[in-house]
């Protein structure tokens, strides 16, 4: 999308709601974002679920680890309170449930597999199955910081846009990207550096970083005519774009 910057909502609208609950998914929708970046992981009896930790201690009333809950034992857990009371009874939702819920929607989808340091066999074809059965192939980009799980998403399916996430100062990573056929950079805020802002453009490779917070460094992007960003605050970036836009700036 030339010109434009795409706002993408950080595990939805993390600013302002419980991230990775279908409530902030939401809130991220009706600010207007472009798209939605959410973390999948399995749970004991194998199902795709929306959770960025390994362990549910952070982000819910329970202790444990991820994979050691059935799905319905990890709905028992409150997903909602710790970030405000108003939020009390989300839960963690299913992938399945948030595909059926974006289904009919014209956001942009980034499924990262959080599956680094709990490995998960077989998650990359689970995902890809869902994606499928909910034609969502094609506004769905498939990020890891597990690049040989991007390499497997390419083994299975042809087509879906993969994206390598990275926190270093990589030189030149669009020429590492495509020795795993990845189409897009995910990088870390600090390390998108004018230099790999240009030098991606020039490979045709979109960079979006992460975690694009603070207003200067959304201002900044948007100038520098970056592919998109990633903020926990896609209602502020978007004003911010507009504002931009109108002012002739951008």
């Amino acid at each position: 999308m030339a010109g434009k910057t795409q706002i993408f909502g950080h595990r939805g609208s993390a600013g302002t709601h419980p991230e990775n609950t279908m409530v902030s998914f939401q809130a991220a929708s009706e600010a207007g974002a472009d798209g939605i970046e959410l973390d999948i992981q399995l749970t004991k009896d194998r199902i795709p679920v929306i959770i960025h930790d390994e362990t549910i201690d952070r982000t819910t009333d329970g202790t444990g680890w991820v994979k050691d809950f059935t799905y319905d034992e990890l709905k028992e857990y409150d997903a909602g309170s710790k970030f405000h009371k108003d939020f009390k009874g989300e839960t963690v939702p299913s992938l399945e449930e948030f595909l059926d819920w974006a289904a009919d929607k014209s956001l942009l989808l980034n499924l990262e597999l959080k599956n680094g340091i709990v490995r998960y066999p077989g998650l990359e074809k689970m995902v890809l199955q869902l994606a499928g059965k909910y034609q969502l192939k094609d506004r769905m980009i498939i990020s890891s910081f597990n690049h040989y799980s991007l390499k497997e998403i390419r083994k299975l399916d042809q087509e879906i846009e993969t994206a390598v996430l990275f926190m270093e100062g990589l030189y030149e990573p669009w020429n590492y990207a495509k020795t795993v056929e990845a189409q897009a950079l995910h990088c870390f805020l600090p390390v998108a550096v004018p230099e790999l802002l240009a030098g991606a453009a020039e490979a045709r490779m979109p960079v979006r970083p992460f975690t694009v917070n603070e207003e200067k460094h959304i201002d900044s992007l948007i100038n520098a005519g970056c592919s998109a960003i990633i903020t926990d605050w896609p209602e502020k970036a978007l004003r911010i774009l507009q504002d931009l836009t109108h002012s002739g700036q951008e």
